[in-house]
């Protein structure tokens, strides 16, 4: 189709893919499933979506309505041409506050719709775990929900009007009509009239509605989306007397992009919540018990009652990020009920959680009952709603399953319904993660399998048949928010019955007679266990790599990626993953998509190198080895470690470029020029041989190239008077690692720092050491990083104990300690590289460790009064490293620190240097960065840690700004 798609990119206004490698990145959503879709569109506007129909039709293919990607039965995976309206369909039209609605394009994200109301007053309330990515038209095809489903019900309750192309191209309003409006539009003669005379048929019909009413799901369970919603739309006025008017939204809602492709939605929107509110966070000793407990604390009408179980609870031990926010767990709880109260007052949310706790009690249920106010209330949502990804965080090819994960009962029905179902996998020797919505009577269910072998794929579909029976056995929904899908579509005729079955196939049949519209999900879904991303029975080949898994291989590190896309959240919603992507909203630039070319290429290459393959390196490109990632993404994917990893591979079969192994030897480069540091300063700082040299290196010509040094910062050290070298005690001893771009470039900061130690009355100590390696790291020079790894852990592993540390003043350079050293040394190092990596600190970790213990004082410092707006670095917040930043430069009595809310600053190193990257790097800077600088007042010192931000600030801004220890030097008394 080549021709085709060729003639079809010149008429689009958006953009069309056909390459390899766009079809793999869209091959796989958040779901088990895999199948490569012909194409990738990205239409700018409905004119757009227009020419797609029409080629389709004429074509014989279909169309896959995508927005975030985070369907989690396969509902975005197709093979015809997959249509992501996340890029362009992103606008907020019109919103109506007297009438509370709000009109959007399906590409906007539900919590950014929620920061754009918030000025209103107003409020969208349907919540998914994936909110900050998640988007409209997303949530309206899967009638997504939540955790506040209790007060806010789904996507249905809220969706008044969608607009939408027929499969015909026609375009079409539904909403709220009269009976009269009904009945005319029964009376048009094209497609819509067809489908207004086809659902009057269906639900007009005596025998159909007892089929609908005794086969479908319970009514009481809120939280079902089996199927098309005929038994919504029966309970509406003209088919039953007294309700709500017919609406076909009700009908759009939970139909997965089968029927119409929706390009607006005119939502329902609350008053936003005024009441204060607190979490009540119940320990149980037992699952069994926890179930028990969620209906007394239902009689006490709470707005939320959420479960994580101890498989969850323990996967949040490990988490870099969430492993903050367990400072509520107390013990080793079998289970923990979120349940949230509010009042008018603190006063009033207190009286409430007593009498639950007091229930509770009084029938011998929980154990410990911490209440959680304010601004923690955060974290505890946090760690719920990591839940999903931190599953995928386990090593090896056992994972949790998302087979039977979305089951809803009646609540009142839960108890034995759970009790039932773990009788089921007992039989099979599994056991089942138990976490989500226990007020509406969903549990998010995950057997633990190997989809990779026969086994697994066999047990796969034999749960998922069994469990199926035991949710029609309890008139449950198979599907509570998360949608049929390839996952739960064939079960589908068991679950509502034939006869009702073949009305849904009949609805989809008139909508959509050349089935255009998503097809295979709903109606005439293959087998569940078909098309997966895992091949039964695959063998995993031995790759052989330069830095360590622990417990597996590279292979299972990327498939660590469930595609839950917590990396396409924007900088609106904070955090710094994933920073190329926040600037070009490219799916491509996702950590997510460099997980899947990864997965993909090392899984089916048939290159003796499978890391030769230029789609990787296309994909990898805008990778700024921040590492958010390892952090920031609930499966910790660490991409940086995976980029360096393909790099060094790639470079084994094309060899290094010019570049690369200039940028990566930069401390070797420079330790070479040191001694004409005037003439390289000359050299580099005119414009007519620095724009030379720029192009040489392929720098960008409007970047300024760092300057060297007259004096390293290790002579000047080895110069200068040594306060302690006599009978003078100091409090500690410590270790400056004095690592390269300090000693060559930011020799004054150096300076300040062992001078700002010494006054505090440290002894500085500085020995011979290798550089970090941080550049070779960055550039996949692995093999060359490892050899100054070794030196360096053979330097300082009889140096460093709990009493003598060794510390920093450039963040990247210190924590390849704390990160890539531990696997990347020989064997014999590892022991002692993962005991001293908790010993190399940056100079704020240390110096807050010393304030806390009394050895630093903020009597030692000044009282005036000084603003300071503070950007912290990469990899600090990697680590979490930030809330002692700012602490740290408050121990002055009078200082006081806010927080840049930005992610990554753009420079990461060389990367934003290099020509080819420069664009974007700023565009990154942009974002949120540079804005706040522009607007500080004069008198407000800006901080950042790292040397690469600072050079981002001075080039996006033109401020300076201070490293902390230059700000905490000139505030000592």
């Amino acid at each position: 189709m080549e021709e085709q798609f060729t003639l079809l990119s010149e008429q689009l206004s958006g953009e069309l893919f056909w390459d390899e490698k766009m079809r793999l990145l869209y091959s796989t959503d958040a779901s088990a499933y895999r199948e490569m879709p012909l194409a990738v569109a990205y239409p700018k506007d409905k004119q757009d979506l227009l020419l797609l129909i029409k080629f389709a039709k004429e074509n014989k293919t279909s169309l896959i309505p995508r927005t975030a990607g985070t369907s989690l039965a396969g509902q975005v995976v197709g093979k015809g041409i997959v249509v992501d309206v996340s890029k362009y369909f992103t606008e907020i039209l019109e919103v109506n506050e007297s009438e509370s609605w709000v009109r959007v394009q399906p590409g906007v994200i539900r919590d950014e719709l929620n920061m754009f109301l918030k000025p209103y007053q107003l409020y969208f309330g349907p919540e998914t775990s994936t909110a900050n990515r998640a988007m409209i038209g997303g949530m309206v095809g899967n009638n997504s929900c939540g955790s506040n489903s209790l007060i806010y019900g789904s996507a249905r309750e809220h969706t008044l009007e969608v607009q939408a192309l027929l499969s015909d191209g026609s375009e079409v309003v539904f909403k709220a009509l009269s009976f009269d409006e009904f009945d005319s539009k029964c009376r048009q003669q094209d497609l819509e009239g067809k489908i207004y005379q086809q659902i009057r048929s269906i639900l007009s019909n005596f025998q159909n509605q007892v089929e609908i009413r005794e086969n479908f799901p319970k009514p009481s369970i809120h939280r079902r989306n089996t199927g098309y919603a005929v038994d919504m739309l029966l309970e509406t006025d003209p088919f039953t007397a007294g309700t709500e008017p017919f609406n076909f939204c009700k009908l759009i809602c939970g139909s997965e992009g089968t029927l119409a492709f929706i390009t607006e939605i005119k939502l329902h929107v609350n008053p936003l919540p005024i009441n204060p509110s607190g979490l009540l966070c119940v320990h149980f000793h037992s699952l069994e018990d926890a179930l028990k407990g969620n209906l007394i604390i239902l009689k006490h009408r709470p707005l939320v009652s959420e479960l994580m179980d101890h498989y969850i609870l323990e996967c949040t031990k490990n988490n870099l990020e969430q492993s903050k926010n367990r400072f509520f767990v107390d013990g080793e709880p079998a289970a923990i009920l979120i349940a949230e109260y509010d009042g008018k007052d603190q006063e009033e949310i207190l009286a409430r959680v007593k009498l639950v706790e007091e229930d509770l009690l009084a029938h011998g249920l929980g154990y410990h009952f911490p209440l959680v106010l304010g601004e923690d209330k955060k974290k505890v949502w946090n760690l719920r709603k990591a839940g999903l990804g931190l599953l995928s965080n386990v090593p090896g090819d056992d994972k949790p399953v998302a087979v039977i994960e979305d089951t809803a009962v009646d609540v009142e029905d839960l108890p034995s319904y759970i009790n039932d179902f773990n009788q089921i996998l007992k039989k099979y020797n599994l056991y089942a993660v138990h976490y989500a919505h226990a007020a509406t009577g969903e549990l998010h269910l995950r057997p633990i399998i190997n989809l990779k072998t026969e086994e697994g794929n066999k047990l796969f579909r034999e749960i998922a048949t069994e469990i199926a029976h035991l949710v029609k056995k309890y008139r449950g929904s198979l599907s509570g928010e998360h949608g049929d899908g390839r996952l739960r579509g064939e079960f589908i005729p068991l679950m509502i019955g034939d006869h009702n079955y073949k009305l849904l196939k009949d609805i989809k049949n008139t909508w959509d007679p050349e089935g255009i519209f998503n097809p295979g999900k709903i109606v005439d879904t293959p087998g569940m266990n078909t098309f997966l991303r895992y091949e039964p029975g695959q063998k995993e080949r031995q790759i052989k790599t330069v830095f360590r898994y622990p417990n597996q291989t590279v292979l299972q590190h990327a498939e660590q990626c469930n595609g839950s896309g917590d990396c396409r959240k924007t900088h609106l919603s904070g955090g710094t993953m994933c920073p190329s992507y926040m600037a070009t909203k490219n799916e491509k630039d996702t950590t997510r998509a460099r997980a899947n070319i990864l997965r993909e290429m090392l899984t089916h290459s048939d290159k003796a190198n499978p890391f030769d393959h230029v789609e990787i390196k296309e994909v990898m490109d805008l990778c700024l080895s921040c590492k958010a990632c390892k952090s920031e993404c609930p499966s910790s994917v660490d991409m940086a470690k995976l980029k360096a990893e393909f790099l060094q591979g790639y470079y084994d079969s094309h060899g290094v470029p010019f570049r690369s192994r200039m940028i990566g030897h930069v401390d070797s480069m420079t330790e070479l020029m040191q001694p004409i540091a005037g003439l390289y300063n000359l050299v580099v700082g005119n414009k007519f041989t620095g724009d030379i040299v720029k192009n040489i290196l392929g720098f960008a010509p409007n970047r300024n190239i760092p300057k060297i040094a007259f004096t390293t910062l290790r002579k000047w050290f080895q110069q200068k008077d040594k306060p302690f070298s006599g009978n003078k005690t100091a409090v500690k001893s410590v270790y400056f690692f004095c690592d390269e771009f300090t000693n060559f470039n930011d020799v004054e900061i150096g300076k300040k720092a062992i001078l700002l130690l010494e006054k505090l009355g440290y002894e500085v100590l500085m020995v011979p050491h290798a550089f970090s390696g941080r550049a070779l790291l960055s550039k996949g020079l692995l093999r060359d990083a490892k050899k100054l790894a070794n030196k360096n852990v053979e330097i300082f592993k009889n140096r460093l104990n709990a009493d003598t540390k060794l510390v920093s003043v450039e963040p990247s350079t210190i924590l390849t300690f704390r990160d890539e050293y531990v696997d990347l040394v020989d064997e014999h190092l590892i022991t002692d590289a993962e005991r001293i990596a908790p010993l190399a600190l940056t100079i704020e970790e240390y110096i807050w460790e010393e304030y806390l213990s009394g050895n630093i004082s903020s009597t030692q410092f000044v009282n005036q009064e000084e603003q300071i707006l503070l950007h912290g670095h990469c990899q600090q917040k990697a680590w979490g490293l930030m809330p002692i930043v700012s602490k740290v430069l408050e121990i002055p009595a009078n200082y006081k620190v806010k927080n840049i809310p930005s992610g990554c600053c753009g420079m990461a190193g060389s990367f934003g240097y290099e020509k080819e990257h420069y664009d974007i790097s700023m565009k990154i800077g942009e974002l949120v960065l540079f804005p706040t600088v522009r607007e500080k007042s004069d008198s407000t010192l800006v901080a950042a840690p790292g040397a690469s931000c600072r050079h981002q600030i001075m080039d996006g801004t033109g401020v300076a700004s201070e490293h902390p220890v230059e700000i905490l030097y000139k505030a000592l008394k």
